[in-house]
């Protein structure tokens, strides 16, 4: 693929706009994971001691491999 140069400046405000969708985009990923952490950690929940047995969970650890799980 080419690169394209540009000689003349961004238009004003370009880089204001595309700073503020970059935030944008990061806040909307953080809370993607954020909303994952919390699904894992509810299907984790709706387990019983048993099958958290099983799957070498202690319910104290749920919060924490959810959040790991998830990326966060």
């Amino acid at each position: 693929m080419a690169q394209i140069h540009v000689t003349r400046p961004a238009p004003f405000g370009a880089l204001t706009v595309a700073r503020t969708i970059a935030a944008f985009e990061r806040g909307l990923e953080s809370y993607r994971g954020w909303r994952q952490a919390a699904r894992t950690a509810q299907d984790l929940h709706a387990l019983s001691d048993r099958q958290l047995d099983d799957i070498g969970l202690f319910r104290g650890e749920i919060e924490t491999v959810a959040s790991r799980l998830s990326g966060r």
